[in-house]
């Protein structure tokens, strides 16, 4: 019933890799208007056509779309968002994978969050949901994270979505090849070069 709308999503939010499991589940209750699992990982995935973060300049001036530092940012910004596969605003801001190729193949997608100072940050777990469950654990009304944590897996698990059964200090760390910020940083450098501006212009 949804596979073209998958399809759609695949396209324009992942490159058209394939949709890992949980996130087709996650999608077709949030387009069936069920707020359950919304509710639970406090994430709201994007509609189509909500431009990618590092894409979106709407809020800047003409005066500052114009000016050479800026350009070098949102250049490097634009190249990052080929890594940066964001689905869903959440937590600090939105929340993806980290896709860099030199990531291993056969691990799973890093969960990935970018604030809203464009910074990023780790996520500890080996599925988007797990990644979300643990980050919503952190401000649960329950004496610690382990047993916050556990909860909103039960909860999950009865909503047909189980998570891989590790408790909250086992969740896997996916760490990075390519670090998101040294990269970021790299990129804008060589657009500051590029455009034949100093650093910090």
């Amino acid at each position: 019933m949804y596979e073209e709308r998958l399809a759609e999503f695949s396209r324009e939010r992942l490159g058209g890799r394939p949709i890992p499991d949980d996130l087709r589940i996650l999608l077709v209750a949030q387009w069936e208007g069920r707020d359950d699992f919304t509710h639970l990982l406090g994430i709201t995935f994007l509609d189509p056509g909500v431009t990618h973060p590092h894409l979106d300049t709407s809020y800047l001036s003409a005066k500052e779309l114009a000016d050479p530092e800026m350009q070098a940012i949102n250049a490097g910004f634009a190249r990052m968002s080929e890594y940066v596969k964001i689905v869903a605003e959440g937590g600090k801001g939105w929340i993806g994978y980290w896709l860099h190729p030199d990531e291993p193949a056969d691990q799973p997608w890093p969960v990935i969050e970018l604030d809203t100072e464009a910074s990023y940050w780790s996520m500890a777990g080996s599925t988007l949901a797990e990644a979300c469950a643990a980050d919503m654990a952190q401000y649960q009304e329950e004496p610690d994270e382990q047993t916050a944590f556990a909860r909103l897996s039960a909860q999950l698990d009865a909503l047909g979505l189980p998570l891989s059964g590790r408790g909250y200090d086992d969740l896997h760390d996916p760490g990075y090849e390519v670090d998101p910020e040294e990269l970021s940083e790299e990129l804008i450098d060589a657009e500051r070069v590029r455009l034949g501006i100093a650093r910090g212009h």
